[in-house]
Formats: C-alpha cells, structure tokens, sequence
C-alpha cells in the first residue's frame, strides 16, 4: 500500500539532447541583439571617428550644440570654428556632430539686408511701443501721487480741524 521507499528515492534519467534545446532560444536572443543593436552602433561609432580624423580647414559642420560654422582651424583634439563672420569658437573635435556638403551655409544663410532690416525695423517699433507704455506708466504714477497728495492733505487738514472743532465745542 506505501511506494517502497527504494522507488520513491530513485533519481529520474538525465536528458542530454533537453539541455542544448534550452540553449537554443537565449542563442537566438543574443544574435538578435548582435545583428539589430550591437553592430549598427560599433559602425556608427567607426564612422564617426573617421570623419573626425578627416576634418579639415574649411569644411562646414554642425556641433552637438546646434550651432553651424565653417572650420577655420583644427588642430589635435580641437577645432576652431567660424559660426558667423568674425566670430569664432574653439570646439572639442569630439563635440562635432556632422560633417556638411560644401556650400550648404551659404544656401541656409539669410541673403542681403532685406531680412535684416525687417528685423531692425520690427526692433525699433517695439521700442516705440515701449516707450509709449513707460510713458503712461508714469503719468499714472504722477497722477496717483497727487491724487495721494490730495488725499494726505485733506486728511490733515480734517486733523488740524478737528482739534479746531473740540476747542469751539
């Protein structure tokens, strides 16, 4: 009526083919990742190392900052570039971004005044409308101060008087 104590302590057969067919899926796992993530990104990485070795005196970039200039000189780990005319930054050459066809700055550029003295002229209307508001902000103050004036003398007034008053009473 009990298991024999001999047969419920007998160990189960090992499986030798079970133990490569649970390594199977975790292989797979890791060649996926190989061939979507790990070998794109070494690529992206040797790429972007070699445009940096390759950069030179008047190639147009753009830095991880955003801001686009003309190299004007590169030394070993730095490069000096012309973001507008004659204003120059000095930059790490890691901190460049991407390298640009030639010309491309002239196309993105603003061309003649035009554009410019649109903007000056949007600047000068609003300084003339700030002023104009500076100016009613103090006529409203100089008209407050005397309305408070006003008012502060004829309450003195009601207090020289009133003592007048207790005196006639």
């Amino acid at each position: 009526m009990l298991i024999s104590e001999a047969f419920a302590q007998a160990a189960a057969p090992a499986q030798s083919e079970g133990s490569f067919m649970t390594l199977l899926p975790l292989i797979g796992i890791f060649v996926i990742f190989y061939l979507l993530l790990i070998r794109p990104q070494s690529k992206r990485a040797k790429e972007q190392k070699l445009m940096i070795e390759a950069l030179q005196k008047g190639d147009e970039v753009i830095t991880s900052g955003g801001n686009l200039g003309k190299i004007t000189n590169v030394s070993e780990s730095y490069v000096i570039v012309e973001i507008a005319p004659a204003i120059e930054v000095t930059i790490v050459k890691t901190a460049i971004q991407t390298l640009l066809p030639k010309g491309t700055l002239k196309d993105i550029a603003p061309r003649g005044g035009k554009g410019q003295k649109a903007t000056k002229a949007v600047k000068n209307t609003e300084s003339k409308e700030d002023a104009e508001i500076m100016e009613d902000k103090e006529v409203k103050k100089v008209t407050r101060t005397k309305k408070a004036k006003n008012t502060d003398d004829s309450s003195e007034d009601k207090d020289t008087e009133s003592p007048k008053n207790n005196e006639k009473d």
